[in-house]
């Protein structure tokens, strides 16, 4: 769906900002809270978290991460969801958010009205409530940034933690996220994510959104590399090795276990809590410099990386 509206009346410089805003609110409903705890104050008042908050932030950009072929519902929702995966990453649990709007003056209502309530959608579905944000013109591009706030869990998971000869694992499928539709059809996987934070056998945990290759070196341990087998690769149909390892768009987990650990037994207990959600162990993290037998030169595949062609 197209995002600029070719007739003046139809797109946002009709409403002008407090119009729009007011629009805004019907859209979201019951989503966002009445002031003071949702929009309409400076500044959003949010309960008492009982645990250690987590910020997120992050965004959607026209010609970027959505074009016109992409419905605006689906564009709203993965706004939420590309933060949601970062807090599962640490498994913590969403709580509320606010939404920075950088809008074209040609930027369609009906357009914007699909995004919200996709976004509404989306943050109903998980429990987020949406506080507040920013509405800003942006003559020539057309972007949505989304700050989340969450609660974490009995522990923080982070991606440091790992040590040599810990197991790496991933959850799902990977590659071909784009071609598939899955860069706006995933789920972020916060019940997994919290479930892995009150496993004491795992270490660290990243969501893999920029590729498996560049992501693992983020949870590698100081002077280690992460050596990963093709053949444990955990491929969507279609999908090559190297699009699993670097096309990113994925939002799956990937985690380091204990070498000491029971995997038996904890691949046991994923599959009773998770049973439809597959569990791939891809390799180990091991000393940097050492040749693996079989495993792939991670090196070789970069993942994405702003500002690279």
């Amino acid at each position: 769906m197209p995002p600029f509206a070719k007739k003046r009346f139809l797109s946002v410089a009709a409403l002008g900002e407090e119009g729009l805003i007011a629009a805004i609110r019907r859209w979201l409903g019951p989503a966002s809270p009445p002031a003071p705890f949702g929009i309409g104050d400076d500044c959003a008042v949010l309960a008492s978290l009982g645990m250690r908050p987590l910020a997120t932030v992050d965004p959607v950009i026209y010609g970027r991460h959505f074009g016109d072929g992409d419905p605006a519902w689906a564009v709203g929702a993965k706004l939420l969801k590309r933060n949601l995966s970062d807090i599962a990453a640490m498994g913590g649990r969403p709580v509320a958010a606010v939404v920075a709007l950088m809008l074209d003056s040609r930027t369609s209502l009906r357009w914007l009205e699909q995004f919200h309530r996709g976004l509404a959608a989306c943050a109903k579905t998980h429990r987020v409530s949406i506080v507040g944000g920013d509405i800003a013109r942006n003559d020539g591009a057309l972007a949505a940034s989304l700050t989340l706030i969450g609660a974490s869990g009995r522990r923080v998971l982070t991606r440091g933690g790992a040590r040599i000869g810990d197991s790496i694992y991933v959850t799902g499928v990977l590659g071909g996220s784009v071609r598939s539709g899955h860069h706006l059809a995933f789920t972020p996987r916060l019940a997994q994510g919290a479930w892995l934070g009150g496993r004491p056998e795992v270490r660290a945990m990243i969501d893999v959104s920029d590729g498996l290759a560049k992501d693992l070196r983020s949870l590698a341990p100081e002077g280690a590399q992460a050596a990963v087998f093709a053949a444990a690769l955990p491929r969507r149909r279609g999908a090559s090795v190297a699009s699993a390892l670097g096309e990113g768009e994925d939002y799956e987990l990937a985690f380091a276990v204990r070498a000491n650990a029971d995997q038996p037994a904890f691949e046991r207990a994923w599959r009773r809590a998770f049973p439809k959600l597959r569990l791939s162990r891809i390799g180990t993290f091991a000393p940097e410099g050492d040749a693996v037998a079989g495993a792939l030169r991670l090196a070789d595949f970069s993942g994405y990386e702003h500002f690279r062609r």
